[in-house]
C-alpha cells in the first residue's frame, strides 16, 4: 500500500527546513561562484539609516553570520523628495553602474527594499526592519538571514538580472522533487501565491492567460495578461483574475490567517517578489539617467508591473487612489514608464503550495510569533531562542516568545507577549499582548497588558543617554493632525491625547512636537524622558504609561524629553549593538555555568 502523501503543512515545513539547513552551511564560509548571489543590496531611507545598516552588516560578516565572497551594499535614497521603492530601485541601478560598470550585466543581484522607519512596528525603527530578530537559529536569524535562506535555490537557476523583494515579508513554498524555479526568461518574472479575495484587495493580482493544462501542480509557469494593483472585488471579477469555486483548488492560501483554511473559496494569485532580466534593468536605468532627478514616489510593483503584459493599458497611470502623496509630476512619470515597458512580457511562476506572511505591524508581529501555530511549525519558530528564561507556555493557544534575552526566575511573562534583546529582573511582570525590546528592568515593575516598550541608546552632546518609547500596541503612531486644535482626535493607550497631557502636566503648544509643525502625531510628540541609564529610562517611561492606564498624574516637566522622531536622529547604533553582544555573552556564560 502506497504511503500517504504528506499534507501541505508537512511539505512546506520539510522544504523550509531544507533551505534553512543549506543556508546554515554557508554562514561564515566562502561561496563558490554561481551558487549564491553575486551582489546583495539593501536600500535605506537616508544616509543615517545607511550608516546603521553598514555597521550591522560589517558586524555580521565579522561574526560569520553571512556567506562570504558576496558583495554586500547599502544604497540610501538621494536627499530630497521621497521616491518610493520604485525610485529606490532606479537609484540602486545607478549605484551598481557606477561601482561595477559593464560587469554588473553578468551578476545575479538580490535587491531588498529596506528603507523607511517602520512606524507600525517601531522596535524595528532604529536598526531597520531587515534586521528584525526572529525566534530562530543560533546566532539569531534576522529577516536578512531568512530572506537569504528562503531564496537559496534561486541564483543557480537565474540568468543575470535583479530579484526585487521587500524586507518585512516571508515567502514559504514547496514544489515537487523534480520542479525547479527558473528565472531565465526575457522580461520580468514574478512569483504568484493563491490567496483569498480579501488579500487581493491589498496586494497585486495577476490576470493569467488561459492554460491548456487542467492539472494544478505545485508549480506552474504561466503568462500574465495583465497586472492589477490593489484592485476591488468587482475589478478582480471583471478582469477574469478570479479562479472560481468549480476549478481545482490549490493546496494552500497565501493569506497567513484563519480565513485561508476554506480551500473551496474563490481565489486570486497575488504578488510577492519579482525578477527582471538585465536588459529590462538596463532600460530602466537609461530612463532614470535621462530623467536626471526623481521628484515623486514611484512604486516598483504598481508602476512597473502594471505596464507589463499584452492586456496592459495606460489607464492605470491616472489612478492615484492608492498613492499616499500625489505630486503633480506623478501621472507624467507613470506614463513614461508605461511606454518604456509596454510590450515587455510578465512571466508568472504560480506556487500553489505556498504561504505569504507579512510582519510589518505590532499585531502581525505578536500574532505570528506567539499564536500562529502554522508558521511556527513551517518555519520552526521557537518560544525561547538563544535566551535564559524559566518555564514555558507551550501547551496554551498563545505562547511567550523570548529572543536573545535574560528573564530571571520569578519574572512573570504572560502568554501572548514578545521579549527581545532585554534583561528582566526577578520582580518584573509583563502583561499579555506586549512587546518589550532592548529594555533592562532591574527593580520591581508591572508592565500592563498590551504595552509597547522599546529603549534606544542615544548620543547627545557627546554623552550617552537613553530614552524608551512607551505606548499601547494598538496606538496609531502614523495618524496626524495639521493643527493643535485637532489634537483631541489622537489617542494614546486608549485615552485622548489631550487628557494624557493633563496627566503629564504638559501644555499644548507647537514646542511639544518635533519636525513638521503641520503634521502633529504621537511619532513627533516630545513626551519620552531622557535618562542616564537603561533601567532609569524604562522606569520613567513605564510611569508615563501607567499614569495613563490608571488615570493618575505623573508630571514630566522635570525631564528633558524627546519624540520618537528625535530619538531616531540621536540613536547610537554601536551602543545598541554592544548591549546585544553583552546579552549574548551573558547568556553563553550562564549556559556554561548551568552545564557544570
Amino acid at each position: 500500500m502506497a504511503a500517504a502523501e504528506p499534507g501541505p503543512d508537512v511539505s512546506l515545513r520539510e522544504a523550509t527546513q531544507r533551505k534553512l539547513r543549506k543556508f546554515e552551511q554557508l554562514r561564515g564560509q566562502p561561496v563558490p561562484p554561481g551558487e549564491f548571489w553575486d551582489v546583495v543590496v539593501l536600500t535605506a531611507a537616508d544616509q543615517e539609516q545607511e550608516v546603521a545598516y553598514q555597521l550591522q552588516l560589517s558586524r555580521k560578516l565579522q561574526c560569520g553570520e553571512l556567506p562570504l565572497g558576496v558583495h554586500y551594499h547599502v544604497f540610501a535614497d538621494p536627499i530630497g523628495a521621497k521616491i518610493g521603492n520604485g525610485g529606490s530601485t532606479l537609484c540602486a541601478l545607478q549605484h551598481l553602474e557606477e561601482i561595477y560598470g559593464e560587469i554588473w550585466s553578468s551578476f545575479t543581484i538580490l535587491l531588498i527594499h529596506s528603507g523607511g522607519y517602520s512606524q507600525r512596528l517601531p522596535n524595528a525603527s532604529a536598526l531597520g526592519k531587515i534586521f528584525t530578530a526572529l525566534p530562530l537559529g543560533d546566532p539569531i536569524f534576522q529577516m536578512l538571514e531568512l530572506k537569504l535562506a528562503m531564496y537559496i535555490d534561486f541564483p543557480s537557476h537565474m540568468s543575470p538580472g535583479i530579484l526585487v523583494t521587500c524586507a518585512d515579508d516571508i515567502e514559504l513554498y514547496s514544489v515537487g522533487e523534480t520542479d525547479i524555479l527558473r528565472f531565465d526568461k526575457p522580461g520580468f518574472t514574478a512569483l504568484a501565491h493563491p490567496s483569498d479575495l480579501t488579500i487581493g484587495t491589498t496586494h497585486g493580482v495577476f490576470v493569467l492567460e488561459n492554460s491548456d493544462d487542467s492539472e494544478c501542480g505545485d508549480l506552474e509557469y504561466r503568462i500574465c495578461h495583465r497586472f492589477l494593483h490593489k484592485p476591488s472585488l468587482q475589478e478582480m471579477y471583471q478582469a477574469n483574475a478570479v479562479r472560481r469555486k468549480s476549478n481545482p483548488s490549490p493546496k494552500n492560501f497565501a493569506s497567513g490567517d484563519l480565513s485561508a483554511q476554506n480551500l473551496h473559496s474563490d481565489i486570486v494569485y497575488t504578488d510577492s517578489l519579482f525578477y527582471m532580466d538585465h536588459n529590462s534593468a538596463r532600460k530602466l536605468l537609461a530612463f532614470y539617467q535621462q530623467l536626471g532627478a526623481l521628484t515623486c514616489e514611484i512604486d516598483a510593483y504598481g508602476d512597473f508591473l502594471q505596464a507589463l503584459g499584452p492586456g496592459a493599458t495606460v489607464a492605470y497611470t491616472k489612478n492615484t487612489a492608492n498613492v499616499t502623496r500625489e505630486e503633480s509630476e506623478l501621472v507624467g512619470i507613470r506614463e513614461k514608464i508605461f511606454h518604456l515597458l509596454q510590450g515587455t512580457p510578465l512571466n508568472v511562476i504560480t506556487l500553489n503550495n505556498s504561504k505569504f506572511y507579512h510582519i510589518g505591524t505590532t499585531q502581525e508581529y505578536l500574532y505570528h510569533f506567539t499564536s500562529d501555530k502554522k508558521l511556527k511549525s513551517e518555519l520552526g519558530l521557537l518560544s525561547k531562542a538563544v535566551s535564559i528564561s524559566p518555564g514555558d507556555s507551550e501547551g496554551s493557544d498563545k505562547t511567550t516568545c523570548v529572543i536573545q534575552s535574560i528573564v530571571e526566575p520569578r519574572c512573570a511573562l504572560t502568554p501572548g507577549s514578545v521579549v527581545e534583546y532585554s534583561w528582566l529582573g526577578p520582580d518584573v511582570t509583563v502583561g499579555g499582548n506586549s512587546i518589550i525590546s532592548g529594555c533592562h528592568v532591574v527593580s520591581k515593575a508591572a508592565i500592563p497588558p498590551s504595552s509597547f516598550l522599546c529603549t534606544l541608546s542615544l548620543k547627545a552632546n557627546g554623552h550617552s543617554v537613553y530614552a524608551t518609547m512607551a505606548y499601547g500596541v494598538d496606538d496609531n503612531l502614523k495618524q496626524n493632525v495639521k493643527v493643535l486644535s485637532d489634537l483631541h482626535s489622537l489617542q494614546f493607550s486608549g485615552l485622548g491625547f489631550l487628557a494624557c497631557l493633563d496627566l503629564w502636566g504638559l501644555k499644548m503648544n507647537e514646542d511639544l512636537f518635533s519636525g513638521n509643525k503641520s503634521s502633529l502625531s504621537l511619532w513627533t510628540a516630545r513626551i519620552f524622558p531622557v535618562c542616564p541609564s537603561l533601567n532609569d529610562s524604562v522606569r520613567a517611561s513605564l510611569r508615563l504609561l501607567e499614569a495613563v492606564r490608571s488615570r493618575s498624574p505623573f508630571p514630566l516637566t522635570s525631564y528633558e524629553r524627546l519624540s520618537i522622531e528625535e530619538m531616531l536622529f540621536y540613536k547610537d547604533v554601536e551602543d545598541m549593538m554592544k548591549w546585544r553582544e553583552h546579552l549574548s555573552q551573558e547568556i553563553s556564560l550562564q549556559r556554561c555555568q548551568a552545564d557544570v
